[in-house]
């Protein structure tokens, strides 16, 4: 590692290793900081019995041609590498509920979307017509969304309830809790979800859908290809703990270690409150500090990873959203000891283009921070290791076996199938990933203030730089625009833009 940079980066999430990119393409010497053994925060996979699971990219939207999507990722110069496998057509997502037989369909491109779902709703194509209708208005409200220049942000989008706006569509109470039955994407929140954040979500996989064969790390491995052809750094084991500055500029980081690194231009990926801390209180406007201080993080989440034995169930080319029943699609959430889990998101990997059987299987449902507060001062990764003891052992063991009830009821025989099953927790999220509690999306927005959840990529001090979903929307389409947000802040937003349109026309 060098002493000097142009550009140091601090941490190497999806958002980090885009700038670096970015800017490393542009002729600026890049170096990317990570605290862990492994790059990429969302985008990592882990292996157990010889099965890959993803930890937080389970499938990708708009990855089509000429689509948002693939555009930043053509002229990031990732798109041609990637190893994709398309989902159903007829249902990339089936809401399900266990009041009801029926698995109902999100189907991709707008008009099979409304033919699969008036086949059970006849009389509310209108409505679907409507809905559909709305969310691509409210997606060509972002011009940074559709590659657009000069296109015009409706400010007025942000202030939109996502419940408020789906039940404006249709007075079918079954038909609006499937409409909003993916709102795990977000952690939906009755009260507060704004509806371009539901519409930014479902827009890009209507678009199409995708899962990464053999998991979403090999998006880290070329970006990280592309940044050392373009003479950038990468280090594991760095944990940035403090950022010195001078009167208005940082000047430096320095790292656990102790070693100091400098560079003319930094940006933060990692969550956004310990970014303030390591920088210091009195650096910034009270208002803005208190204000991020202030800011709530979205629901974390505990996962159950399932390895099959050798073909003993069927690869689905599909994910499910179940709900317990249809009263919860709000409310997943807000759940006690009995009640819990309300819902679940179950996904699975795909090994190849013509999978027969599944190698594994992911169910992920929402669960506070503070059902595991009793062991929050402990810290596992593979840079650090605590032992957590029997008592979250315990917890956890609980916790699969209540789980795997409820899964049973949706997939009977699964349990036979079972080779070896493994978990998450909030923990693991927040130590592996980094979010404020292990949540899953950034901070909560909310469409009554949403200007206070609002993150300029531009910093009080001169050179101190934000990206990530922190920042920016959570996703990998909302992360990869927020970085070319932040990029733009340096570059100049034009220009890249403009460049971006030329190389994908």
């Amino acid at each position: 590692m060098k002493e000097k940079y142009d550009v140091v980066i601090i941490g190497s999430g999806l958002g980090g290793l885009v700038s670096a990119v970015i800017l490393a393409k542009e002729g600026h010497s890049v170096c990317v900081l990570e605290k862990n053994n492994q790059f990429g925060g969302n985008l990592q996979t882990f292996v157990r019995d010889k099965t890959i699971f993803d930890t937080g990219i389970h499938y990708i939207g708009g990855l089509g041609k000429g689509e948002n999507l693939n555009r930043y990722f053509e002229y990031i110069g990732i798109m041609n590498g990637l190893n994709l496998k398309k989902m159903d057509e007829d249902g990339f997502d089936r809401i399900s509920f266990g009041d009801d037989g029926s698995e109902y369909p999100h189907a991709q491109g707008y008009d099979n979307f409304i033919d699969q779902l008036s086949g059970f709703f006849p009389d509310e194509r209108e409505n679907l017509e409507a809905y559909c209708t709305k969310i691509q208005q409210t997606c060509d409200s972002f011009p940074m969304y559709n590659l657009k220049i000069d296109g015009k942000y409706d400010q007025a989008i942000l202030s939109l309830n996502a419940k408020e706006t789906i039940d404006s569509v249709t007075k079918n109470e079954r038909l609006r809790a499937i409409l909003a039955g993916s709102n795990f994407l977000y952690a939906g929140i009755a009260e507060k979800s704004p509806f371009y954040v539901h519409a930014l979500s479902v827009n890009s996989y209507i678009q199409s859908s995708w899962r990464c064969i053999h998991g979403g790390s090999q998006i880290t491995k070329l970006l990280i290809k592309r940044l050392k052809e373009n003479a950038g750094e990468t280090y594991k084991y760095r944990e940035v703990v403090k950022i010195n500055s001078e009167e208005n500029k940082v000047t430096s980081v320095v790292m656990k270690d102790g070693s100091e690194v400098f560079a003319d231009i930094f940006i933060s990926n990692i969550e956004l409150k310990t970014t303030l801390e390591m920088v210091g209180e009195d650096k910034f406007r009270k208002a803005f500090f208190d204000r991020i201080k202030s800011l709530e993080g979205s629901m974390s989440a505990f996962s159950v990873y399932i390895v099959f034995k050798p073909e003993s169930f069927p690869y689905i080319n599909h994910n499910y959203y179940h709900f317990r029943d249809s009263r919860d699609v709000w409310s997943a959430h807000d759940y006690d000891e009995d009640s819990w889990p309300k819902a679940y998101m179950a996904s699975m990997n795909a090994s190849g283009q013509n999978d027969v059987w599944a190698d594994g299987m992911t169910f992920i449902t929402y669960m506070k921070f503070d059902d595991v507060k009793a062991w929050a001062d402990s810290h596992n990764t593979t840079a650090e290791k605590s032992d957590r003891g029997e008592s979250y052992e315990s917890f956890k063991q609980r916790k699969v076996a209540k789980f795997l009830i409820e899964i049973e009821r949706k997939f009977p025989g699964i349990n036979n199938c079972i080779k070896s099953v493994h978990t998450s927790t909030p923990l693991s999220y927040r130590d592996y990933i980094g979010g404020f509690e292990g949540n899953m999306y950034g901070y909560v927005k909310d469409s009554s203030n949403p200007m206070k959840t609002f993150i300029a990529a531009k910093t009080k001090l001169d050179n101190l730089y934000l990206t990530g979903q922190s920042v920016s929307v959570h996703g990998v389409l909302g992360v990869t625009i927020g970085a070319v947000l932040t990029c733009s802040e340096i570059l100049g937003k034009d220009y890249l833009l403009n460049k971006i349109i030329k190389h994908t026309e």
